[in-house]
């Protein structure tokens, strides 16, 4: 059987996993991420250590790469990444180099919603949005059936749309932008901001150390019932709402599809959406508001549609 890895390069893990050709997920590896002010060898010997352990000693038909950045149109470069060192990196040519084998890239979010379009959520959807949450916010957008990569390959860079002027700093180097306000990042500065303040279970999660923090805590918390918890996932998920809305009114999509990691949440963090999409949606009582749903492949959507590009182009 051949074999075509998806590999999701995003701003704390890289996951790479063995994919069949009916989307199923086989065999996984993940590795950290070791951050964006280091040298790009670091995060290219990540992707390695993970390939070469899915691969486990088979001759491997073709990787994709879901790269968590703007990637040119051609699929050559990452030109920039907010949570990665790449900025202008020849990462395809280099590392097809170094694997001995085909190797296709394209942005997280592109490879996520041509996941979802083909086998998952938005399958048989014309016109969908594809958003995923994760350190930050990356987005996918499919008119016609086919993914819109715009001029330079990089549209769908949603979550650094500008929505609170001169607010949160961002690491893309602007303020304000979508993603401060609705990522993992987010909820998890919410919760940080309140332990030591308010009754919170949080507290003993992190050993009172707020910086010890992640989100996988803020989600158990909020599963026992916790308060300070579930109201970090009703922010993130109003402002996930509020966003929609802007990107609703001007794509007018028949579906929005929400993955990545925070949104194994759920409803937790969609209902909020939801309400907060209706509010804010312009003529949202003269129109048919699409419905918010969770990704099928959920956290896995970026290695999925990795390996069918690499099934595609091998």
């Amino acid at each position: 059987m051949a074999l075509h890895i998806g590999v999701d390069v995003g701003g704390t893990k890289v996951l790479a996993a063995e994919v069949d050709a009916a989307g199923a997920v086989l065999r996984t590896a993940r590795r950290s991420t070791p951050g964006r002010r280091v040298d790009a060898v670091l995060v290219e010997q990540a992707l390695s250590e993970a390939v070469a352990e899915v691969a486990d000693g088979r001759r491997v038909d073709g990787v994709g790469l879901a790269a968590a950045g703007f990637v040119d149109a051609a699929g050559e470069r990452v030109m920039f990444a907010p949570h990665l060192p790449w900025q202008g990196e020849d990462v395809r040519a280099r590392l097809a180099d170094r694997w001995g084998t085909t190797v296709v890239l394209d942005n997280d979010a592109n490879c996520a919603a041509l996941a979802e379009g083909t086998l998952g959520a938005a399958r048989g959807v014309a016109d969908f949005l594809l958003i995923t949450m994760g350190t930050g916010i990356g987005g996918g957008l499919v008119l016609g059936g086919r993914v819109h990569r715009g001029r330079n390959g990089m549209a769908g860079e949603f979550g650094h749309a500008q929505v609170v002027p001169d607010g949160q700093p961002c690491e893309c180097g602007g303020a304000g932008c979508w993603e401060q306000y609705s990522s993992g990042n987010a909820l998890v500065r919410f919760a940080r901001a309140r332990i030591g303040r308010e009754p919170t279970m949080l507290e003993q999660l992190c050993g009172g150390d707020p910086s010890t923090l992640v989100g996988p805590m803020v989600t158990e918390a909020a599963e026992q019932g916790d308060l300070v918890a579930r109201q970090a996932f009703a922010s993130v998920g109003d402002w996930l709402g509020v966003g929609l809305a802007n990107l609703v009114a001007a794509f007018d999509p028949e579906l929005v599809v929400v993955g990545g990691g925070v949104s194994a949440a759920g409803d937790r963090l969609l209902e909020p959406a939801r309400h907060a999409l209706v509010r804010s949606l312009v003529g949202a009582a003269h129109r048919e508001v699409p419905p918010v749903v969770r990704a099928r492949f959920g956290p896995e959507a970026g290695v999925v549609g990795g390996a069918i590009l690499a099934r595609q182009r091998s």
